[in-house]
């Protein structure tokens, strides 16, 4: 199918993919997307593929490797997506697919400095997977003055606008909301991103429920020294990567040479604090949570009591694979050429329709 059939049509069956920063793993989510008078989605299939040790310890660390090796790890994690995917469509081979919609892998992103870099969006990919290929959705929004960051928030706008924000609790808190008659979203602050990082310590992958930081105790100067990060002062369109954290987070909290389980109490606490400013001074009321932050049962309880209400949860398939249901849907208005960057999101000249398209030679 070219490029131009794709604008005539009113339904189309999408493979998004999504790796996040907190390194789970490969999402998958195939649906179904279709527009009569507004778009309505189906998810059909799902799965998550974990990372192995060893390309948990790549992508951690490939935020230090020379342009040389960083070219090597894009060509392998590549073809690590190829692989993940097409056992995955052949599990489906009965559901025709359109295209395969994959945000890559970031590995780092400095949108102030007009940088970011996604591994895995090489063109070679739609050859391996023999598929029409959406990918590399930041680069351009980055080039028009963009932060490149948040995405989603075009998908929440349009196919889930029965709620009055959208919050990810991902490596990152991302949210988004109406105001003013416009789509308003940014990077809140770090969650998961931290969380993990400490608790793997202890020979863990992450906190299960935050048994372990309930446990803990609030260090008093730590929470200060975190809610006085300036990020939080900067005013949106605002994103985070994981080169801040590394750079001005995690040398004040090992400053303080704290336990992990106050390490942990803390950082769920200043989460909470950041998090409950936001809702509270936009006023937001139904909300859709998602991300694998809503599995911490304790970070939840802290939200909602500084909230002060309870925090209304989507059903287990969409708070686990929202991010790759919505990559999925920005691939499609991409081939649709329509805007799936909002210049009120990321602060770029305008509006735009991000990303590249490769094709396959048995899909033309």
């Amino acid at each position: 199918m070219t490029k131009s059939n794709f604008k005539n049509k009113s339904h189309y069956t999408v493979l998004g993919v999504m790796s996040g920063t907190s390194l789970d793993g490969i999402d998958l989510c195939l649906a179904r997307f279709e527009l009569d008078y507004s778009w309505q989605f189906q998810i059909i299939a799902t799965k998550t593929v974990p990372y192995s040790k060893n390309w948990q310890q790549r992508l951690r660390t490939a935020l230090d490797l020379s342009p040389k090796d960083l070219e090597v790890l894009n060509a392998d994690y590549t073809k690590l997506l190829a692989d993940t995917i097409q056992p995955f469509i052949d599990d489906h081979s009965a559901i025709f697919i359109d295209a395969v919609s994959s945000h890559g892998h970031t590995v780092f992103h400095q949108p102030h400095f007009g940088k970011t870099l996604q591994i895995g969006n090489l063109p070679n990919l739609a050859t391996y997977i023999n598929q029409t290929v959406v990918c590399d959705f930041r680069t351009q929004d980055v080039a028009l003055g963009g932060q490149g960051a948040p995405l989603v928030p075009i998908g929440d706008a349009l196919l889930f606008s029965e709620y009055d924000y959208c919050l990810n609790l991902g490596g990152f808190a991302n949210i988004s909301f109406e105001q003013k008659n416009q789509r308003i979203a940014f990077d809140v602050c770090p969650v998961n991103i931290v969380l993990n990082h400490y608790v793997q310590s202890l020979g863990m992958a992450y906190d299960a429920e935050g048994q372990i930081a309930s446990k803990g105790t609030v260090n008093g100067p730590l929470l200060e020294a975190l809610n006085a990060l300036e990020f939080y002062r900067i005013p949106p369109p605002k994103s985070l990567g994981i080169e801040w954290v590394k750079s001005d987070v995690f040398p004040i909290i090992e400053a303080f040479e704290l336990d992990v389980e106050a390490i942990l109490r803390t950082v769920v606490e200043h989460c909470s604090i950041q998090l409950s400013i936001v809702l509270k001074s936009h006023q937001l009321q139904k909300g859709l949570i998602t991300g694998g932050g809503v599995f911490n049962a304790f970070l939840m309880q802290r939200i909602s009591a500084l909230y002060g209400q309870d925090l209304q949860l989507a059903n287990v398939m969409v708070i686990e694979f929202k991010e790759a249901l919505i990559f999925g849907f920005l691939g499609v208005l991409k081939l649709r050429n329509e805007p799936n960057c909002l210049q009120s999101v990321t602060g770029a000249s305008n509006n735009h329709s991000s990303g590249s398209i490769y094709f396959s030679e048995k899909k033309q």
